[in-house]
Order: C-alpha cells, then sequence, then structure tokens
C-alpha cells in the first residue's frame, strides 16, 4: 500500500508520476482498442515493458466485472449472469490470449518470466470465480429455472453449471481452498514443464566435423545444416532436435554411432542432471491432478475428465485401446521381424536398436514398394503445397484465400491472409507460421487469436493462426517438404477450417471449443486427400521442370501408405496408454518416472530400453497441453475420420453438397451440441471401426 506524501512539493512529484503511469497504461497496445486491419494483434507494437501494467489494468477490471455479477440486486437470469459471466474478463482473455500464443511460437525470456511471475496470479482469480458461493448461487438459480432459453442458450447454461460444480463450487470452504492451492500449483507446473522442453530442444545439438559422416543424407539435409552450423558460428555440419533436422538424419545417416548419439540426445530431453528436467515436476503433476479429482469426488483424475469426453469413463478407453493393441500387435511384430532380417541379410550384426529402425525401414520400403521419400519431395514444395491446400478448400466449401500485407505479425516468415466465404462475405484471417527457431515449440498447431462469436446480431470474424516445424529453405532450395508435412498441413488446415467456419453465438461453444476425443476429427479427415490423385494433380509438379508429379509415383506412394500400420498403430497406442497410467493412479506416485512409463508401454514394446530416454519428459501434450487423459482421442478420431472419409469416397472427392453437409452439420457448430449429434446428423448413423481397420490394412 502506497504512504500518503502530505508535503506540496511531494504530492506535485506524485502527481506527475502518477500522470506518467497513466499515459503508459492509455498508451499500452495490450490495452488499446486495435485500430490494426480487422482489429488484428498489433504486435509490433508490443513490448516487455507492456506486459504488466497491461495485465493488472485488465485483471483489476475482470474482478470488476465479476463482482458487479456477484453483488447485482437482481433476480438472476441468463443475461445478467450466464451471458454477464461468459463476456467477463474480455480485456484480459484478449491480452493472455495473446501473450501464450507468443510464448508458444516467438517466445523470449522476458515473456517467460512475466507468464511464471502472472500465472500464480491468475490462478487465484479463476478460482475467485469458480469458487465463489454467491455467484455459484445465480448461476444455480438460472440452471434451476431454465426458462425460455433456446438451444445455444441452453447449452451454454449447462456448460456454466457444470463447470463450477467440476470447479469445486460445492465443496466446503476448506476444501475449496485446498483446491485453489492445487490449481495453482497445477498452472506453475505447467507452464514450468513446457519451458524446460523448449529449451532443452533449443540447447542440445550434434555438430558433425567430418564430411564423410555425411554418408547417405541427401543434399537438402546437408545443406540445411551447414546453414545451422553457420548461424551458430560454427564449422561443420549442426543438427538439432527439431524434427526436419534429426529426423532425416536417422532415417538416411549411414553412420550408425552418430544415428545413437542424436537419438539419445533426442530422447533425453528434459530428462538430464540439471534444472530442466521435468521427472518430478510430472510427478508432482499427477498427484496434484489425483487430489483434485478425489476432493471433487472421482476415483482418479482420468475419471474426472473422461466425464466430459465422448469416451465418458476409463474402462470404455482402456475396452477401446486394448481392442486396437490386440489388432495391431501382430501385424506390428511381424513388421518387425521383417525389418530385422531384412538388416541383417544387409550386413547387420549385433544388437537391433531403436535408432536402426528408421534407417532400415527407409531402405526396406525403397526396395519393398520403390518408393523413396526423396523422389516425392521434389513435388512438395512448401508454396505448391500451401496453393493446393487452398485449392482443396476452394473446391470443397467455396473459400478463397487473399494474402494481406498490412497484417502486422510477430516473425517476418508469418504470412497473414484474408479467407473469404462463398458469398464473398470475409470468413476469417488467417496466420501460417511454418519454420523451425529458437523461440519457437515443437511440433504442429493450430490456435486461435479470436473466437468467432456474435455481437449485436453480426459475426465476429476468428483469427486463426497455423503453426508448423516444416524442412527450411536453403539458399540453393527452396522448402521442400516430406509427405508426412504435406499430411500435417492438412491436420493443422483441418482443425483451422473447424476455427473458421465456427458460427455460434457465445465464444465459450465456438469453433473448437469441443470435446477433446471429437476435436481430431476435423483435422484428421484432412488428412484423408494427402494421397489422392485427383488433390495432387491440382498443384504436385516438380519445382525445377514444371513435371506434373507421375501417375506411377503416385501409386507407389498409395501402395506404401499402409507400410508398417501395425507398427505405427502400436507407437500410437503406447502414447494413449502412458497417458492413462499417469491418470488412473488412484494412490499418489512417488517411484521412477521410467518405471511407471515402461510398466503402461510394456505390452506395445519391441525394442530394448535405451538408458537415459524417457518419452513422458517431454510428452507435452498431456504435462503442457490439454490432453493429460484424452491422447486416445487421436486414435479415437481415426475412426472417425476413416468412416466419414468413406462418405466422400463414395459420394465424390470434392463433392460439394457432402462438404456441405459437413459444414453445416458439424464443422460451423463447435461445442453447441453432443458430438455424437453432430457425427450422426452429418453421417446419418454412428461411426464403425470398421473403415479404420479397412483403410490401415488392419482387417
Amino acid at each position: 500500500m502506497r504512504t500518503k506524501l502530505l508535503a506540496g512539493a511531494l504530492i506535485l512529484m506524485s502527481m506527475s508520476a502518477c500522470n506518467t503511469e497513466q499515459k503508459k497504461v492509455v498508451d499500452n497496445p495490450l490495452l488499446e482498442v486495435w485500430s490494426t486491419p480487422y482489429q488484428t494483434p498489433p504486435f509490433s507494437k508490443i513490448q516487455k515493458e507492456h506486459y504488466r501494467p497491461a495485465f493488472d489494468v485488465a485483471i483489476k477490471e475482470a474482478r470488476e466485472e465479476v463482482d458487479a455479477i456477484i453483488n447485482s440486486k437482481e433476480h438472476p437470469t441468463f443475461e445478467n449472469t450466464i451471458l454477464a459471466l461468459s463476456q467477463s474478463g474480455g480485456k484480459l482473455e484478449r491480452m493472455m490470449t495473446v501473450l501464450y500464443n507468443l510464448d508458444g511460437a516467438e517466445t523470449s525470456p522476458e515473456l517467460q518470466k512475466f507468464l511464471s511471475d502472472i500465472n500464480p496470479i491468475l490462478s487465484d482469480f479463476h478460482s475467485y470465480q469458480s469458487l465463489n458461493e454467491d455467484l455459484f448461487k445465480r448461476v444455480k438459480v438460472v440452471y434451476e429455472e431454465q426458462k425460455g432459453l433456446n438451444a445455444e442458450q441452453t447449452k451454454l447454461l449447462e456448460d456454466t453449471y457444470k463447470g463450477f460444480v467440476r470447479s469445486g463450487a460445492e465443496l466446503n470452504d476448506a476444501d475449496k481452498k485446498k483446491l485453489a492451492e492445487i490449481n495453482k500449483n497445477l498452472s506453475e507446473c505447467s507452464l514450468k514443464f513446457g519451458q524446460n522442453d523448449l529449451h532443452e530442444m533449443n540447447e542440445y545439438t550434434m555438430l558433425v566435423e567430418k564430411k564423410e559422416d555425411l554418408s547417405g543424407l541427401p543434399q537438402y539435409v546437408v545443406d540445411a545444416a551447414a546453414e545451422a552450423a553457420k548461424a551458430d558460428g560454427k564449422e561443420g555440419w549442426l543438427f538439432t532436435m527439431h524434427g526436419p533436422s534429426c529426423g532425416p538424419f536417422l532415417k538416411y545417416a549411414d553412420n550408425r554411432e552418430l544415428r545413437e548419439k542424436l537419438y539419445r540426445l533426442y530422447t533425453s530431453l528434459a530428462n538430464n542432471d540439471n534444472e530442466y528436467n521435468n521427472t518430478e515436476i510430472i510427478k508432482k503433476m499427477v498427484n496434484l491432478r489425483l487430489a483434485k479429482a478425489k476432493l471433487l469426488g472421482y476415483k482418479n483424475y482420468a475419471q474426472y475428465q473422461l466425464e466430459l469426453r465422448m469416451a465418458e469413463k476409463p474402462e470404455r478407453v482402456f475396452e477401446f485401446i486394448n481392442d486396437l493393441h490386440e489388432k495391431s500387435r501382430p501385424a506390428a511384430v511381424k513388421e518387425y521381424n521383417e525389418v530385422y532380417d531384412y538388416a541383417k541379410k544387409h550386413g547387420f550384426k549385433g544388437t537391433f536398436q531403436r535408432w536402426d529402425w528408421s534407417y532400415y525401414t527407409e531402405k526396406l520400403m525403397q526396395e519393398k514398394y520403390g518408393f523413396n521419400e526423396q523422389d516425392i519431395k521434389p513435388y512438395f514444395e512448401l508454396s505448391k503445397v500451401k496453393d493446393g491446400v487452398f485449392t482443396l478448400a476452394n473446391k470443397l466449401y467455396g473459400i478463397e484465400f487473399k494474402l494481406n500485407t498490412t497484417i502486422d505479425k510477430y516473425h517476418p516468415d508469418v504470412e497473414t491472409y484474408e479467407v473469404y466465404d462463398n458469398d464473398g462475405s470475409l470468413l476469417s484471417i488467417l496466420y501460417l507460421d511454418f519454420f523451425p527457431r529458437k523461440g519457437k515449440s515443437s511440433g504442429a498447431w493450430m490456435t486461435n487469436y479470436r473466437e468467432e462469436y456474435k455481437e449485436n446480431g453480426k459475426r465476429i470474424v476468428p483469427i486463426v493462426s497455423l503453426v508448423t516445424n516444416f524442412t527450411k529453405p536453403t539458399k540453393d532450395t527452396p522448402s521442400l517438404l516430406t509427405f508426412r508435412e504435406v499430411t500435417t498441413f492438412l491436420h493443422e488446415f483441418g482443425h483451422g477450417l473447424h476455427g473458421m467456419f465456427a458460427n455460434t453465438t457465445y465464444k465459450a461453444l465456438s469453433g473448437t471449443s469441443v470435446y477433446r476425443d471429437f476435436v481430431e476429427l476435423p483435422s484428421q479427415i484432412m488428412e484423408n486427400w494427402g494421397p489422392e490423385k485427383e488433390w495432387l494433380d491440382l498443384f504436385a509438379v516438380n519445382y525445377k521442370t514444371g513435371e506434373k508429379i507421375p501417375e506411377e509415383l503416385v501409386k507407389k506412394l498409395i501402395n506404401s501408405q499402409n507400410y508398417l500400420a501395425g507398427y505405427l498403430s502400436e507407437r500410437q497406442l503406447s502414447f494413449c496408454m502412458n497417458d492413462m497410467a499417469w491418470h488412473t493412479i488412484t494412490e499418489p506416485y512417488n517411484g521412477k518416472v521410467k518405471d511407471m512409463e515402461n510398466k503402461a508401454m510394456a505390452s506395445t514394446e519391441l525394442f530394448p530400453q535405451v538408458e537415459g530416454s524417457c518419452f513422458s519428459t517431454a510428452f507435452s501434450h498431456i504435462f503442457a497441453g490439454g490432453y493429460a487423459a484424452g491422447y486416445y482421442g487421436y486414435k479415437w478420431a481415426e475412426v472417425l475420420d476413416a468412416d466419414a472419409f468413406s462418405v466422400f469416397k463414395k459420394e465424390g472427392l470434392f463433392n460439394k453438397d457432402t462438404a456441405e453437409r459437413f459444414r453445416r452439420k458439424l464443422l460451423e457448430k463447435g461445442g453447441t451440441e453432443h458430438p455424437m449429434k453432430l457425427y450422426i446428423d452429418f453421417k446419418g448413423s454412428e461411426p464403425s471401426v470398421d473403415a479404420l481397420l479397412k483403410r490401415s490394412g488392419l482387417m
């Protein structure tokens, strides 16, 4: 609390200081009404000194807005309680959306420190809101009366009420206090986990100094490594932990010792004897999650999470993944033996290890199918792939993309587009951010800088961003994508369409605000167009000659699609098993992280354990993201996407009527209805696992 200043001179000084501080707040771009194109974030104006002043103002306003609802003398109604609550904290939400997205795509030490400092304050505010007895009383009155509401209003009301109950609104005061502390600790742990992972990703590299050690590597990999070394002030070739760098090395490098070295580096991220080790954070998080679940009346955290999922309960998830495991395991074992036999036939001796797998599977694929990924990369120049993805969206939905270079962006690599609907109206703003860099997390994701919603009957267009880590161009070669990167683009673009097509009244129900095991359907269905020649013929030409992708090469690609289907299914299921193991504990876990991981994934293993490797310490999906007790959703959605795509295969790959039905019945609806109802409205029946098994060759 500031001391009052009585002397006249000091009062004048104080007033001057206050005016300066007020000016700082007024001029703060995080708080201003954005006069940018389409009210997009003014990234270039945001500086580190803006973070804390903006946060202090925004959280004060958010608190006042919540207090106004609590202290209202009016009888609780949907408008003055549920709607008012969903609209409160708008300035805080907008600001934190920008900063958290920047932390993922273009972070800095200053931003990371700010987020670490304010995370506990944010957690306290959310607890104040969700555990407030008087606020919950008002929500409960509206919930019990439910008069004259339409379907979307009813869904928002029910979600709000359930959200309060699941956040502990019915607990006694002592347990509310415990829960608030748990939530604060979980928030801090999740943020720290992601920061540790990013630090290790950037910190660990492998420098190759002898040219002969590059044997087997494609030229584009060598060129990229040379440029990475030069940028880092080193002589030689530098390989990083980012997928476009370490992936090709493990796949093509003839030097087995270096493959082993790189593999060990990559799989030991955040599991090293330093301050960035995530093992204790993992144990703390799973124990806190367990404590939270038990406080709220659940046996384990998975039971708590799955209550609002299509799967509904842990038993159904285990039944699902065990069924797929049973169908995948024989194929995986057969594939492993085939690759191992191939390696031995070609001179391999000793114990077959994980760093041998990619190397020999690639060679076997070339021999078995005549398909070499390097043969197809020249046809997947990034700008052409982007055109192909845009064209696919146009052929299906009639939407168009217009580059807008006046929209501010957070990094020069980012591209910004206006997206127009088939009636010419503005549908969305789209950011594309393709390449890895030090301030950017690994992987690929879709996010929003603004959700779609209605304001006074007018649709506020969403601001959607797709972030990837694709192969960078070199001085001699443009960015040429692997087929996996092409399908990743399609996947994230599918999430983007889900956000862009959103057409709901309330932000909380908009776009990707759906059950976690349903959200991957719109993304994964897009991957199905990847190997289809009808789509490839629209854009895939050789970047040097302009020659259209040969039909024979496409056939080889298609024939190789189910190569290692059993192994890849087992690998994905092992991640699901790991996730479920951590979140079905019923007593606090204090053992070794690696022991829990080994036990959980044992039934899927084919290789010897590697000392020092740990998958969980870099499993950001469940420890720094929203997939705790939900990673199975990727496989669950595979069932949905295979079944849904069968409709397109039957009715036509570019059938506009089918696409329109998928858009109107499913993509536009967001979380306004139960996902199974949305699916049935599109397909006419519940999904069948047969389509997935048939597609992957496991039936």
